[in-house]
């Protein structure tokens, strides 16, 4: 949480806001005052963008669909990245200046994909311009211009439409463009900016697939809404003057901006591994990284209405594309992971609280959420899209893959399959009555079209009910939550699977499970407890229970699991934003479940095409280390014992550093 009495919005990556204000001078006595100085557009800004594009990729080729979640899909869909510049304003008004910036391109649209042999695509595209305007006060209209560079990539596909080649190509070209930006309040700038960008063509030779040869050659249109932070000062090593007539425009009131980024690097050294299936963690040593920045944006509406929009750009893979053990050692690592940065509107939520009357508490400023009052007796009222965790099964101990314990039978109770798409959101509703010592929250959600499904259905659901119970122990806060879920969803039954199975040796299992999927009940519980016992330690623990007779529609391949552990901060060795994270997990299987594995089944993310059944156990410990106010880093270990429940395989050592950003 921020001080909300500073109300500063920190610099970091964001995206559009169009909100306008001005100064208001006020004197009552017949004084002079010193007039305003004029608002003046020089110096260094950074700050980053999202929007909506298309391009034409030349002759001969197939463009990919690319997710337009609110527009119709295209060969780019949603577009995202950052920027950074310099201007120079002059006395007659004329503001020059140069900018160079990065956009990625949105996932693939999976409901488009069709039956083509090939699809073409972008990895991602760049400009270096220059930029002239013409200042009106806190306006700015201008022209631009300049190079351009990209890569365009081809996905060669199977008969079942699997990608099993890729060809890349750079290019490079020109861009031209105007747009028009804006002071929106503080040092921030937002712009509404059209680019043109024409890039040479490239010949992909594709004969060694029996395919002819493309020739891509991509023009594209994009629309961009960005944002900026502009700089004071002038950094002290550039020679030149000061600004004259410098002047930052108050801080907002009704809307915020945060940012956050996490990098995460894990490896493991080689373990014992007699045999490997498709889903198997590797028995070779390896190291994967993964990367996200996620931009927080907030606008109050009207009293009690807020509006939360939260873009974020991926890239990076967990071990073995995010397979091979249940309790998964990095919680960033997205099932829908990429070589190249993405982006997805991984939140766009309304929230509306009524307020009951009676005692009012702070809300301090932060991601999403707005500083301010609030009666603490009231109903909230949420709809969008989001994590199921932004509301459910929450704990201040083990909850943030991005500040505490990374493993995911640590931060969630592992054996609620809760509705998600690959990246782990989801659309849907929620509602939550809040007392002093209680409160009781529910909702209801889409569920993915099957299992591991990147798309939402719209026919099936989820939902959950958690009541939370908030106390004192000798003077020690506690709270405890008990929820209870039920997802309906196409799935198959691990029962009736083996029955077909075993009437014909010939047939494989998962095409069997994969050919009697249909509209299927999975329900379970959770209880999640937490207890401060001293000043600055606290105590944490779970245990969850799904009846593990039908796939795992969405998180992990866990029917039973409890865990546990220990926080402490810092402050006894006089580092007071230090935590230690000590804790532990075993998970289980249903009998159907593990029977399944056993006779070659895969599940979400594990399958060694047999099994020697134990139960997951998981130790994590680590050490987070703040470097400053807004940056931290982490040095995690692993030890993952029976990794996917299989006592042939393992125990495996991992060995994790993060360093997260919070701005």
């Amino acid at each position: 949480m921020r001080d909300s009495a500073a109300r500063r919005v920190p610099i970091g990556a964001a995206i559009g806001v169009l909100t306008f204000g001005g100064i208001a001078v006020a004197a009552d006595l017949p004084v002079k005052t010193r007039p305003q100085p004029a608002y003046n557009w020089s110096g260094f800004y950074i700050g980053t963008h999202m929007g909506y594009g298309g391009a034409e990729l030349g002759a001969n080729t197939n463009p990919q669909a690319l997710q337009g979640v609110f527009f119709p899909s295209t060969s780019t869909g949603l577009i995202g990245g950052f920027q950074g510049g310099y201007n120079r304003q002059f006395d007659n008004n004329i503001v020059l200046g140069a900018e160079i910036d990065a956009s990625f391109i949105s996932p693939a649209d999976t409901a488009r994909l069709g039956t083509d042999p090939y699809h073409t695509t972008f990895d991602y595209f760049a400009t270096a311009r220059g930029r002239v305007g013409y200042a009106v006060g806190t306006w700015l209209p201008y022209a631009t211009a300049g190079f351009a560079w990209g890569k365009t990539k081809i996905n060669l596909l199977d008969a079942d439409g699997n990608i099993f080649a890729t060809e890349q190509k750079d290019h490079i070209g020109w861009t031209v463009g105007a747009g028009v930006e804006a002071a929106v309040g503080g040092n921030w700038t937002a712009k509404l900016e059209y680019n043109y960008i024409d890039l040479a063509r490239q010949t992909y030779g594709l004969a060694s697939f029996g395919l002819p040869a493309v020739d891509v050659e991509p023009k594209i249109h994009a629309v961009k809404l960005g944002l900026n932070y502009r700089f004071n000062d002038m950094p002290s090593w550039l020679p030149t003057t000061p600004i004259k007539g410098r002047s930052t425009l108050p801080e907002p009131t009704d809307w915020n901006i945060h940012y956050q980024t996490t990098f995460i690097g894990s490896g493991y050294p080689s373990f014992r591994s007699p045999y490997e299936g498709t889903n198997s963690l590797s028995g070779s040593r390896q190291f994967k990284e993964t990367f996200t920045t996620t931009a927080f944006l907030g606008w109050r509406l009207w009293d009690g209405g807020e509006f939360y929009f939260n873009p974020e750009i991926a890239q990076g893979f967990g071990f073995n594309g995010t397979l091979g053990v249940a309790g998964f050692p990095n919680g960033e690592a997205q099932k829908a992971g990429g070589a190249y940065p993405k982006i997805r509107p991984q939140r766009y939520m309304f929230r509306q609280t009524f307020g009951l009357g009676g005692e009012q508490e702070d809300v301090a400023d932060g991601p999403n959420q707005l500083a301010g009052k609030r009666d603490i007796d009231r109903i909230t009222l949420t709809i969008g899209r989001f994590a199921i965790g932004d509301f459910f099964d929450g704990n201040a101990y083990a909850k943030d893959p991005r500040a505490d314990f990374m493993n995911w039978a640590m931060w969630a109770s592992a054996a609620y399959d809760f509705p998600a798409d690959l990246p782990g959101y989801t659309r849907g509703g929620v509602i939550e009555l809040n007392r002093r010592d209680w409160a009781v929250r529910a909702g209801l959600f889409q569920v993915p079209s099957q299992p591991n499904s990147d798309t939402l259905n719209f026919k099936s659901g989820g939902a959950v009910v958690e009541f939370e119970e908030r106390h004192q122990i000798f003077d020690r806060p506690g709270k405890v939550r008990v929820g209870a879920f039920l997802n309906r969803g196409s799935t198959g039954s691990y029962r009736g699977a083996l029955a077909i199975a075993a009437t014909d040796p010939l047939l494989d299992i998962n095409d069997v499970m994969a050919s009697i999927r249909k509209p299927r009940d999975k329900y379970g519980f959770y209880l999640n407890g937490e207890q401060e016992i001293a000043d600055e330690i606290g105590l944490f623990g779970r245990a969850s229970w799904n009846d593990g007779q039908n796939e795992i529609l969405s998180f992990t391949d866990i029917d039973r699991s409890i865990s546990g552990g220990l926080s402490i901060k810092g402050g006894r060795w006089g580092r007071a934003a230090d935590t230690i994270g000590i804790g532990g997990a075993i998970n289980g299987l249903s009998a159907a479940h593990r029977d399944f594995l056993a006779a070659g089944g895969n599940g979400l993310l594990i399958g060694d095409g047999r099994l020697n059944y134990s139960n997951e156990r998981i130790f994590e410990t680590f050490y987070a280390y703040a470097i400053d106010k807004n940056l931290t880093f982490t040095a995690d270990y692993q030890l993952i014992v029976n990794p996917a429940y299989n006592a042939d395989r393992g125990p495996v050592s991992i060995f994790s550093g993060r360093l997260h950003g919070d701005f």
